[in-house]
Formats: C-alpha cells, structure tokens, sequence
C-alpha cells in the first residue's frame, strides 16, 4: 500500500484546523448567518403562523440564550485553562498541546460563542424591525434547533469535564498521539525516501535561517526539486531535530544556487517546539516525562509511573513491525536517516530507571516491561531491551538498600 506523505500546504491547513479560533470563528459566522436567514427566508411563511407557533416569545427566548451562553462561555473558558494548568504541573507541559486542540473541547466552546452572537444580532435585528411576521417564524424555528444543538454539546462537555486534563486522560493522549506517530514511521520508515545510513556528499549544504526543532519535511518538495536538479538530497535534520544557522539541514551532491537553497528551506517547518505528528520520539519523551514526574519526591506517585510503563510498551512494541528495508519509496531522490531503536529506548526508559531506580514496585515492572519487548522477536528491539534492563539494573544496584530487593531485580533480569 503506497504511503501518504504530508505536503507542506496539507500541515498548516492542518495546523490551522486544531486552533481554537479557527474553529470559533466559523461557529461565530455559522451563527451570524442562521440569525439572518430569517430575513431571506421569511416572505415566503404564509402570514398568521406568527401567533399560532408562539413566534412572539422570541424576544425573551433570545435574552434568555444571550445570557446564559455568555456565562456559560466564560466558565468553559476559564475551566479549559485551568485544566491546562493542571496538566502541565501534575504531568508534563507537553501534554498542553494535545488538549489545547482537543476537537470536542473546541467543538463545544465554538458552539457557545456561534449561540451567543445567533441571538445577540437575532435581539439587535428584531429591535430594528428587521424581520417580519414570516421572518420571526423562521427565527423561532431557528432558535429551537440552536437550543437542541446547546442541550446536546452541554451533555457532552459535562461528559468530558469529568476527565479532561486528569492524569489518566493525559497518559492516554500521549500514547495515542505517539501511537499513531510511531505507526506512520513504522509504514514509511524514512517518510516516503530512501533510507540514509551514511554521511552524506559534501558538493553542496544548506543550513537553517531559524533557530528551533523541525516539526515537519516535505519529502514531495524535495523530491521536486531533486528531480528538476537531477541530483539527490540527503536530510541531515529529521523531524525532532533541533537545528541552527550554522548546522547543515540537508546535504546535497550538486552545488545549490540561491533559488534552491529557498525551496529547500521552505520544505523544512522549523519552530519553537517539537509536535507529535512526524515525531514519535517526541511521544515518547512525553509519556517518559510523565513517569519521571511522577516519581520525584514531590509526587511519589509509582502508580502512575507504572500505568505510563504500559503505554510505553504499547507504542514501542509497534517497532516489531518495521519493514527491514526503506519500505514504500515514492521519492527515491531524498535520503533520510531511519529511526534509531536504542534512541527510542533511551527515551522511553533511562529517565524512568534513573528516577525510579530506589523504588522496588517500578523495578519490578520496568523489568517485566522489557522482557515483554525483548519476546516479539525484533533484533534490534530485542537488544535495546536487553541494554535498558542492565542499565536499570545497575542503577538499582546503586540505590536500593537490601539485598533481596537486589536478587528479585536480578532473577528478572536473567531472563533476557
């Protein structure tokens, strides 16, 4: 099956959809143009409906909502930042991101604001005689339909509320942020290239005009401009890099004049802060993260560093399924550097064995966790379990003071 790779056009119209303006805004428009349709639509009511359908309570019917959605905007508003407060200081900062663009939670804020501006311009047109018999009919139909709208977003955000930003839902976004990151590396290993394993030619080199990570490649635009050279491309920053002016991003077989130098660095997104998306190792530091903060001695909460260890081992045991080779290669003319195992597992588990490496119930557990992943049957998966099981043992060696909490880490180490 022939992998989808992201253009560059495709990640910031996706990039606009999870900002929560965005999606207000078009709520607030959707709202401001059902308020008017009334006016469009109102000559053709037959005259007398007005009465009969009770059209003449819209004006206190349209108060009612006005007031009621401003508060209840304001206590959504306030409760989302409290919850990304929570978030950041119980587990990890970098979980922010995956609430700040939670669809429900804007869905739900979006409907809020849309209400409120429907019957504030329905009560400002209403006052300007703007509607007439016809047209206060098709604005009290309207309003029925927004109210149900309301009633139904509330029930899902009260459902919502009850766990958004809690530390098991943050464990749970994480993974599946990472999850689906580490699947996508797994189907296309090197993002639609061929697979870089050594240094690249040293004909030509473009560095960065920004300082900060890359979040996202246009292997397509590469691939392009590749092409239209007739030469190759070899990646020197893969997605989670962190780069600079000086360091090469990309090192090229044939000398680039200024107009490729630009094409190459507009395919390279390059920003403050990792993202999930291209980054499955950024994933992975986070639900590490959430692990390591859970067992200092602010928190000392092993339960939860526990519950991270299995959705570390979720993701990771999706590396059993990496393809040996490049995989599918649609751009033959850009090579990238693969996902190293041992970096992955550096990620996932030295913070956890260093922070939890006095607590007996995490060693136990890291320990199983590892030999889990070491019997899929991967070798390089197999070996950098093998590793981190030493490296864990090691340092509850150095920690733990008895002997027999030694001997269990022991005897589970063995069996690698």
């Amino acid at each position: 099956m022939r992998a989808r790779h992201m253009s560059h056009l495709k990640w910031i119209v996706m990039g606009l959809t999870r900002r929560l303006w965005v999606r207000a805004t078009l709520f607030a428009a959707a709202g401001v143009v059902t308020a008017f349709i009334g006016v469009i639509l109102g000559p053709a009511i037959p005259a007398g409906w007005s009465p009969e359908m009770g059209a003449d309570s819209i004006d206190s019917i349209l108060q009612i909502l006005a007031s009621s959605m401003l508060a209840v905007t304001t206590f959504s508003l306030a409760t989302m930042v409290s919850a990304y407060a929570s978030a950041s200081s119980s587990t990890t900062p970098r979980v922010v991101e995956l609430l700040i663009r939670d669809s429900s939670a804007q869905t739900a804020l979006a409907t809020f604001i849309g209400s409120f501006l429907f019957s504030l311009v329905g009560i400002i047109a209403l006052s300007a005689g703007v509607y007439g018999e016809g047209g206060r009919v098709v604005l009290f139909v309207s309003t029925l339909g927004v109210i149900v709208i309301i009633v139904a977003t509330l029930l899902r955000w009260i459902d919502l509320l009850t766990r958004f930003g809690r530390v098991g839902d943050a464990i749970d976004r994480v993974s599946a942020a990472a999850e689906q990151a580490m699947r996508a590396r797994v189907a296309s290993p090197c993002l639609g290239a061929r697979m870089r394993l050594g240094p690249g030619p040293a004909t030509g080199s473009v560095a960065s005009l920004k300082v900060g990570y890359v979040r996202h490649v246009d292997v397509a635009a590469l691939e392009r401009l590749a092409r239209r050279a007739g030469g190759e491309i070899h990646v020197e920053a893969a997605p989670g890099a962190f780069v600079d002016t000086v360091g090469p991003i990309a090192r090229l077989d044939w000398a680039p004049d200024e107009e490729a130098r630009r094409a190459l660095r507009d395919a390279f997104d390059v920003g403050a802060r990792r993202t999930f998306d291209q980054d499955p190792r950024f994933g992975v530091v986070a639900l590490s993260e959430i692990a390591a903060k859970a067992l200092s001695p602010a928190v000392n909460d092993p339960g939860t560093a526990i519950a991270t260890l299995g959705a570390l081992v979720n993701v990771l045991s999706i590396l059993a399924d990496a393809p040996d080779g490049d995989g599918d290669v649609p751009h033959p003319h850009v090579y990238i550097p693969p996902l190293h195992v041992d970096d992955v597992f550096d990620d996932a588990f030295s913070p956890i064995s260093e922070a939890g490496a006095g607590t007996l119930a995490v060693g136990i557990r890291l320990q199983k966790m590892l030999l889990s992943l070491s019997r899929l049957g991967r070798p390089g998966v197999q070996a950098s379990a093998r590793r981190q099981s030493r490296l864990a043992l090691e340092r509850a060696r150095r920690a733990l003071p008895l002997e027999e909490d030694v001997a269990r880490l022991e005897g589970l180490a063995a069996q690698f």
